[in-house]
């Protein structure tokens, strides 16, 4: 019998150790060093290099997408854009390609207007405007333009057609407040929130004149109404989910004292996006030579002592009755930059009563052609723009 001694003792347990160290721990610690891989090599971690498990994940990890650009303003801080109408509009380009090819400028704004009475919403007609690299403005106009037409097939005095056009009961505005509309208004919505691209809506404008059918001067109307109706239309819209709509409130430039204040006729700034004013040279008042600053200046200090909301000159034009047109023009676009809240400007390329055409003669196509080529209005549309919507940015 062998006798156990201390030493022999030590010499077992240190072979115990030995045993176990080799066939429990070592294996394991090998492992946790060893990449995955045909030949299972020993991989040791090197300054700059992942360590064997971060190399692993990142492997086996997606690969993530750069994240996507911000979306421009439109228009750009310290731009405005160049809008036109035209007669037809979407409908024939020909004004439009004309306009373009004398302004030497390709507008970045279509207005185009459309009746309650006689116009459903119609896709192809903002595609269409879309596609050329215009921003659709629609001018939505409660009531029926066909008895404007026909007083004026009468040859009838102005302020005679004004009485007609604006004398209908059909389109009061509490008629539209009351929900007598709601179906026609939710088509629209429907239809503008399935373009996935902003649409700007003027809607009901000149309004603080007594020549339409939605002014509170006239058709029945009452102080205050037409303040509910735009929040009306406005709220069904939000109610739909047609939030890509700017929503543009325009009315005439003053040139009266005596009419309406402008603040009683304003829905507010929540349901505002853009303000805006409608002036000519050479006609009404503005017969005589008058500068843009006189045709536009009080109605925007007007607006400017209720509102911070970007503004738009929303249709203007000029005449050559007296042959100054070409200076109206040149002095217009010399007084714009002043105004630094002005992001905008359309030109009302009709020749109808008066030929109020930037394609009227070569001396006023050269005064807007050069007034256009400044880099402040050097810029384009896009269907993934984001409108700006307060004056900061």
């Amino acid at each position: 019998m062998m006798r156990l001694s201390l030493p022999r003792v030590l010499m077992v347990l240190t072979g115990a150790l030995l045993l176990t160290y080799a066939f429990a721990i070592a294996p394991t610690t090998a492992s946790e060093g060893r990449e995955d891989g045909p030949a299972g090599r020993l991989v040791r971690a090197e300054p700059g290099r992942p360590a064997p498990a971060e190399a692993k994940a990142m492997a086996t990890d997606a690969p993530v997408p750069p994240p996507r650009p911000a979306a421009e303003l439109f228009p750009p801080p310290g731009k405005a854009f160049i809008g036109l109408m035209t007669e037809k509009g979407p409908h024939d380009f020909t004004a439009t390609n004309m306009f373009a090819a004398a302004a030497k400028h390709e507008p970045q704004v279509m207005l185009f207007s459309s009746g309650w009475a006689a116009d459903t919403f119609d896709r192809t007609l903002f595609d269409r405007i879309s596609e050329r690299g215009m921003l659709p403005m629609l001018g939505w106009e409660p009531w029926d333009y066909l008895v404007d037409q026909a007083a004026r097939e009468k040859n009838l005095p102005s302020r005679d057609i004004d009485k007609i056009r604006s004398n209908q009961p059909t389109y009061r505005l509490s008629r539209i407040t009351g929900g007598d509309f709601d179906p026609y208004l939710r088509s629209w919505a429907e239809g503008i929130k399935s373009l996935g691209y902003p649409v700007a809506i003027r809607f009901a404008h000149e309004m603080n004149g007594d020549w339409y059918p939605w002014s509170e001067a006239t058709n029945g109307n009452r102080p205050g109404e037409y303040v509910q109706a735009w929040r009306h239309v406005h709220d069904l819209f939000r109610a739909v989910g047609a939030t890509n709509v700017i929503w543009v409130w325009s009315p005439n430039a003053r040139w009266d004292k005596s009419t309406v204040k402008l603040s009683d006729v304003y829905p507010g700034d929540d349901y505002v996006d853009w303000v805006g004013a409608t002036g000519y040279y050479g006609t009404g008042v503005f017969t005589d030579y008058r500068s843009f600053d006189a045709i536009f200046g009080p109605t925007l200090t007007e607006i400017r002592a209720f509102s911070r909301k970007p503004m738009v000159i929303t249709e203007t034009g000029a005449t050559d009755a007296t042959g100054r047109k070409a200076e109206w023009i040149k002095d217009a676009f010399q007084t714009l930059p002043r105004y630094k809240d002005i992001i905008g400007l359309v030109w009302f390329e009709v020749n109808k009563e008066l030929d109020w055409r930037v394609a009227s003669s070569p001396a006023v196509a050269k005064a807007f052609a050069d007034a256009v080529a400044d880099p402040r209005y050097q810029f384009a549309w896009s269907p993934d723009s984001l409108p700006r919507t307060t004056v900061d940015n």
